[in-house]
């Protein structure tokens, strides 16, 4: 291959990933639209009658805005304006489900091809399973013994008085990709208000089927050497060095979506394994907790404390799961397998996938919240 082929689908690579991510914005700046944005999150969180409902509405509310920094943002607001740290944990655990739905619908791009669709829906749901473990094992032993509450309020004692900081000037995806989600969203707002932002979820889930498609293409023909050579060093080298890359990355973007959305078609185009980006997509868990950790600093008044205890709950949260879940072998393995498993029988009745992700993130939460 010659230099400049090699460098034509590098930047080939390059420009269908910046149009994955500007799929991901579009879709996701729809989601808000339609649902409300933060102010449907405020709205929803108001029927947190209970933990379990807490837990519901906080998969329910990120499944619609398509954002879990938005949705802990406003847990932090919330808690700032006077609802309670112990009301808002579950939220906060529910709030890391509901993130990973964007996984799902990007590898549903790979649907036509059985094979490809197997290791990109596994590499995509792996990240549902660990979250769904999580929950499941830390939301028991908080509503016993309020550890995650204990500890935060011992911590925030600590670092209130350490100041207010910002890392928003170094967020370089939002400014490459936000101006031109909102330049659709100008186009689909001449529309009446009930099609508009039906439509642009419309359009950028095709966006992401047609990048997806194209970018699977150009990775397995024109991944450059020293392009896998990088990415290898980042995901492969060691576990603990791809979790601080995932860390790393998703500090800088403050969006765990757009960091673990990448790894999908990683995996889908054959370069790498669902093993490789598991540390990666588990760093971008705790990565993620910057966002509420940059609002609970600019909070001010009496709540200001308890704005900035939630903030690290959801970060002793999430880092006390990695420790736990991939630190123990015996449990490391369950995502892995639970993910694979449902990828192999999506992949012969697609279906089964369409059904996962709704019923999981849409219905059975919805169902919750329309009974309660």
């Amino acid at each position: 291959m010659s230099t400049s082929t090699k460098v034509f689908n590098s930047l080939k690579i390059i420009f269908l990933v910046y149009l994955m991510l500007l799929a991901v914005t579009t879709l996701g700046a729809g989601f808000k639209w339609l649902s409300g944005g933060a102010e449907g999150a405020k709205e929803l969180f108001a029927f947190a009658t209970n933990p379990f409902m807490g837990l519901l509405i906080g998969v329910l509310a990120t499944a619609l805005v398509q954002s879990s920094s938005t949705v802990t943002s406003v847990i932090v607001g919330l808690v700032a304006g006077g609802l309670s740290v112990k009301t808002a944990i579950p939220m906060i655990m529910g709030a890391n489900i509901g993130t990973t739905i964007t996984n799902s619908i990007v590898s549903l791009s790979y649907l036509r091809t059985k094979e490809r669709f197997k290791e990109a829906f596994a590499a995509a749901t792996v990240h549902d399973f660990f979250n769904f473990m999580a929950v499941i094992l830390f939301f028991p032993l908080e509503m016993a013994f309020g550890i995650l509450d204990k500890v935060s309020a011992g911590l925030a004692t600590v670092l209130m008085g350490t100041g207010n900081f910002s890392i928003k000037s170094f967020n370089f995806i939002k400014p490459l990709t936000k101006p031109v989600a909102s330049t659709f969203k100008t186009g689909f707002q001449t529309l009446p208000d009930n099609i508009g932002p039906s439509l642009m979820i419309l359009f950028g889930l095709i966006l992401v089927v047609v990048s997806i498609s194209f970018l699977n293409r150009a990775l397995v023909k024109g991944l450059g050497d020293t392009t896998k050579s990088l990415l290898e060093k980042a995901l492969t080298k060691s576990p603990l060095r791809s979790m601080f890359s995932g860390v790393a990355i998703t500090t800088l973007v403050q969006s765990s979506s757009t960091t673990t959305s990448l790894t999908v078609p990683l995996v889908g185009s054959g370069h790498f394994k669902i093993r490789d980006v598991y540390p990666f997509i588990l760093g971008a868990n705790i990565g993620t907790c910057v966002t509420a950790l940059l609002v609970a600093t600019a909070a001010t008044g009496s709540g200001a404390i308890f704005a900035l205890q939630i903030a690290l709950v959801h970060l002793l949260f999430n880092v006390s799961a990695v420790a736990v879940i991939y630190g123990l072998p015996i449990l490391r393995e369950i995502p892995i397998a639970m993910a694979t498993a449902l990828a192999q029988v999506s992949s012969d009745k697609k279906r089964y996938a369409f059904g996962y992700v709704i019923g999981a993130f849409f219905v059975l939460p919805g169902l919750a919240y329309y009974l309660a």
